[in-house]
C-alpha cells in the first residue's frame, strides 16, 4: 500500500505530545515506543 507523507511525521507528533504530558521525556511513562510496531499509551 502506498502512503502519503513521511514516517517522520508521526515521530514528530509523538515527540510534541511527550513534551506536553511527560515529566521526563528521556524516560517516558505514558507513551511507550514498541520498535517495529508503533506506539502504545500506558496509564
Amino acid at each position: 500500500m502506498d502512503s502519503i507523507g513521511d514516517i517522520a511525521t508521526v515521530t514528530v507528533h509523538i515527540k510534541k505530545i511527550r513534551e506536553k504530558i511527560e515529566l521526563d521525556t528521556s524516560k517516558p511513562q505514558y507513551i511507550e515506543t514498541i520498535w517495529g510496531v508503533g506506539y502504545r499509551f500506558k496509564m
